[in-house]
């Protein structure tokens, strides 16, 4: 019986370690304090990791449990993106239910690998389609209620439009968020693609707790340098809490250059300023920004042979910073 006991013992022990190393077991949930995103210690977690394409077109079908199981696996991801199309053909407005379906898979199989996972409303235009996406956060609020996996993302990368426009949107949205998840983290975007978070810090949203803002940027891209990574040191002096929900090894087009330097200098600055990031993304296109090669499998199972050079360039990044 003593002999059977220690065994028992030991697997449990065994079992408990392998989960304490999950991302989400080790950080638990987030919240903003002190104009950063911090863990359950306290501390930036910095979570890295890779965004899934439009969930329609030929990401689509990447949208699978073993896809979310091989970036955990291969390529150390601690947080994905599902990025949910809404406004295109077959996209949320003309598909909600088979659309909310592809974002619950992915969202209930990065829970079940203890990673984060950002479900986004990926929209350009979101003021124009608030009703809908009230209803759809409430639902999926009402859902995950508390699961410290979960991140709501409001929308992206609104266009050229105004701060008012994108913050009253997002005073809409939050509440019918916050009805039913009290907690979890909610990123809000700022105008001309997520890069005038300069202009939200100066007015940021007030009256809800565990509000932080989404930047972006394409490492390469000529416009992409100094002046707007200087935005987003005025808006963390001015702290506001940032996270990296999409980035780019090439220009804002998916394709154009891939320059190392840039992108090094793009790395050292998120590493620097302690950002958790989610790069752009998984699909296989013959474009600078796609992880894969045309006809890579979709249930994972990669060789090298079958990523582009961002994709190697990505995985060798995660598994050297995800450890």
């Amino acid at each position: 019986m003593k002999k059977i006991l220690s065994i028992l013992i030991l697997s449990v022990g065994i079992n408990a370690a392998l989960f304490a190393q999950t991302p989400v077991a080790k950080n638990g949930a987030l919240h903003v304090e002190n104009g950063k995103i911090v863990n359950q210690n306290g501390a930036e977690p910095q979570l890295r990791g890779i965004s899934f394409s439009w969930s329609i077109w030929g990401g689509r079908k990447y949208y699978n449990p073993a896809m979310v199981d091989w970036l955990v696996k291969d390529f150390k991801v601690s947080i994905i993106r599902v990025a949910m199309a809404v406004q295109p053909d077959h996209g949320y407005l003309q598909e909600p239910d088979p659309q909310k379906q592809l974002v619950i898979t992915l969202v209930d199989e990065a829970i079940k690998d203890g990673i984060y996972v950002l479900i986004d409303w990926h929209d350009h235009n979101g003021n124009q389609h608030t009703g809908r996406s009230e209803a759809f956060f409430a639902e999926m609020a009402k859902k995950y209620a508390g699961v410290p996996n979960v991140i709501y993302e409001i929308w992206n990368e609104p266009a050229r439009t105004t701060w008012d426009t994108v913050k009253n949107y997002a005073m809409q949205v939050i509440p019918q968020i916050r009805k039913y998840d009290a907690d979890n983290l909610i990123i809000v975007g700022s105008p001309n693609w997520d890069q005038a978070v300069d202009i939200a810090a100066a007015s940021p949203i007030m009256g809800f707790k565990n509000i932080a803002y989404s930047f972006h940027f394409y490492a390469s891209d000529p416009n992409h340098q100094q002046k707007l990574r200087a935005k987003a040191d005025s808006a963390i002096k001015l702290g506001l809490p940032l996270m990296i929900t999409e980035w780019g090894v090439g220009e804002s087009n998916g394709n154009g250059k891939f320059d190392h330097d840039e992108t090094k200098t793009w790395l050292d600055w998120m590493e620097t300023n302690h950002l958790s990031w989610v790069n752009w993304n998984i699909t296989d296109k013959n474009e600078t920004t796609a992880i894969m090669l045309p006809g890579a499998p979709a249930n994972g199972n990669w060789t090298e042979s079958q990523l582009t050079a961002a994709g190697i360039y990505i995985r060798d990044v995660l598994r050297a910073l995800n450890k």
